[in-house]
């Protein structure tokens, strides 16, 4: 075979696999919205887990953003050479100590021994959901390994179903469920195809100005004043506890509070703060 030929191939060769190993584009969730009166018949449903978003990408975990996740090498070593999504969780209502095990530089083995990662998905752009569950709920068994977990699904015939595994897992503290369309193939950014199902609901705004505290909270928080990407300022006055109030978030940082709905005025009723956004 000729030089250039050969050189040619070779670049192709390289070329291709540089494209095959591109990592997918990440899936984002619509709110389940009742007024629609969405099928659940057709979806796959599972519990939704307050993690941090990881993607392993075949040789590397990171965040949907990107970042590295600096995980021991013996949590990603029994993980394969193929793309997986799901969430680094430890258990309920404890993202912030999560949150600080991730975002270490050099992993402490003896935290991470309490991380485990919920694989609920193995994207795919040729498959639908439900064989791409069936795919790595098949891969993580074979695997057996303790923190390698596999996101199980349910499909419910009807909306009562849905709605009592729904209470199910938030009397247990659990944040909610993910319904995903199983003849959905994967695709990138916020779809209809994956949607989540609270018993609140939550959105990011940026702080901008600190209200003073009263009473027993005398030099301290009262309530960050805070403006939505939409524009709507309002202020959240509770969801802190001590330290918060003491030390709380910086001027322009992002936070994350919960509301149920809106007023008459498009103002977030009930606001609650959450968190300062993870800056991963």
């Amino acid at each position: 075979m000729p030089v250039i030929k050969l050189i040619v191939l070779i670049a192709t060769l390289f070329f291709s696999q540089l494209l095959s190993a591109a990592q997918p584009s990440v899936l984002l969730a619509k709110v389940y919205d009742e007024t629609k009166h969405h099928d659940v018949s057709k979806y796959l449903v599972s519990e939704k887990f307050d993690g941090v978003r990881a993607i392993w990408t075949g040789t590397h975990l990171v965040t949907r953003k990107g970042n590295t996740i600096n995980a021991p090498s013996w949590f990603t070593g029994v993980l394969p050479n193929v793309w997986l999504d799901g969430e680094l969780w430890t258990k309920q209502n404890d993202f912030a100590s999560l949150s600080g095990i991730v975002r270490t530089k050099i992993p402490n083995n003896h935290d991470w021994q309490s991380v485990t990662y919920q694989v609920f998905d193995m994207p795919d752009t040729d498959l639908p959901f439900s064989i791409r569950y069936e795919n790595y709920n098949k891969l993580i068994t074979n695997l057996n390994s303790p923190h390698i977990k596999a996101v199980k699904q349910y499909r419910f015939i009807n909306n009562q179903l849905l709605t009592d595994y729904f209470e199910s897992i938030t009397k247990q503290g659990g944040e909610g469920v993910m319904l995903h369309l199983a003849s959905a193939k994967h695709t990138s950014g916020r779809s209809n195809e994956l949607l989540k199902l609270k018993p609140y609901l939550d959105a990011e705004a940026v702080v901008i100005a600190y209200l003073p505290g009263k009473g027993k909270y005398q030099d301290m928080l009262g309530a960050l004043r805070v403006k939505t990407p939409e524009g709507v300022i309002f202020s959240i006055g509770t969801g802190f506890n001590d330290d918060d109030r003491r030390s709380p978030p910086p001027i322009g940082s992002v936070v994350t509070y919960r509301y149920h709905g809106l007023t008459k005025n498009g103002l977030p009723r009930f606001a609650s703060y959450l968190r300062v956004r993870a800056g991963l």
